[in-house]
């Protein structure tokens, strides 16, 4: 058997894809690689010059992405922090938070064409908020440049949520389940 040294990441990535408990590293590695004993490894190829290396290393890249943003949205519902607070407002501002931290362009792009019929919901300073209806309750998502406004309905943060993770490309269905715990 031979030793290698990995990430801290990295081993926590291989660690929580355990199925059942004394399940070794190698073992997940090879279920993972669909690796099986008694096979011979698969000489590694030279990775090729130019665009065609690049293209198909980037599906890749962009899976291994939306995998880890999604483990991380899951993580944040499972966290003690979130289920700490006991009001939608902090529950919604947390998610804002974390999409933010996850992919600031993509959540800058779907929160500027996001807008309701009257009423502007995200930008950058409070008093573009302010100008764009009254009451709004503008509140700083922390962690980001942006402001939100707070004095809506759950439903509509619900919607609001929901939307800008589509347009980050999460799965439906997890969008779904993160506006369930809002």
């Amino acid at each position: 058997m031979k030793t290698i040294e990995v990430d801290e990441d990295l081993y926590r990535y291989i660690a929580s894809h355990t199925q059942h408990i004394g399940e070794s590293a190698s073992d997940i590695l090879r279920r993972m690689l669909k690796f099986t004993a008694g096979r011979s490894a698969p000489a590694a190829a030279p990775l090729a010059s130019g665009d065609a290396a690049q293209k198909a290393i980037q599906p890749v890249r962009a899976e291994n992405r939306l995998q880890d943003r999604v483990r991380a949205m899951r993580e944040l519902l499972l966290s003690d922090e979130y289920a700490e607070q006991k009001k939608a407002v902090n529950r919604f501002m947390m998610i804002l938070s974390t999409l933010y931290r996850l992919d600031p362009t993509a959540f800058g792009d779907a929160t500027a064409s996001l807008q309701g019929r009257t009423r502007v919901y995200f930008a950058g300073d409070e008093q573009t908020l302010l100008q764009n209806g009254t009451h709004t309750k503008p509140k700083h998502v922390p962690g980001t440049p942006y402001w939100v406004i707070t004095n809506t309905n759950t439903g509509r943060k619900c919607s609001m949520v929901e939307y800008i993770m589509v347009s980050m490309q999460f799965p439906q269905e997890l969008a779904e389940k993160v506006c369930g715990t809002i």
